[in-house]
């Protein structure tokens, strides 16, 4: 095996085990209907609902955090390019200072 194909076996099972270090365990109840789309999904592509499952909730997280809505508020914060940028007074900012907080939780 060349010095290569370790040093990638070796990065790979660091990854795989600072995931592993870095995941929590969550008990939900879902809708039934959603139970039988995750199994199939899980089917679908050869994959175990418990492996599943944690993929599709990141993306899902993921892509909320990057949608959530900017909402200009009446104070100006900074001068951008000759523009105002307004405070935003939609969820992000409170989002943000929750997800913080949950932070130094696991710190």
């Amino acid at each position: 095996m060349s010095d290569h194909h370790i040093a990638d076996l070796l990065e790979r099972l660091e990854q795989h085990a600072c995931q592993h270090a870095r995941q929590q365990t969550l008990s939900v109840s879902i809708d039934r209907d959603d139970m039988v789309r995750l199994q199939a999904l899980a089917e679908t592509y050869g994959m175990d609902i418990a492996v599943l499952t944690p993929v599709l909730l990141h993306t899902i997280l993921t892509d909320i955090e990057a949608r959530m809505p900017y909402k200009p508020g009446s104070r100006i914060i900074r001068i951008e390019d000759g523009d105002p940028v307004y405070e935003d007074v939609g969820p992000m900012p409170r989002y943000l200072e929750a997800k913080r907080k949950h932070e130094k939780a696991y710190a």
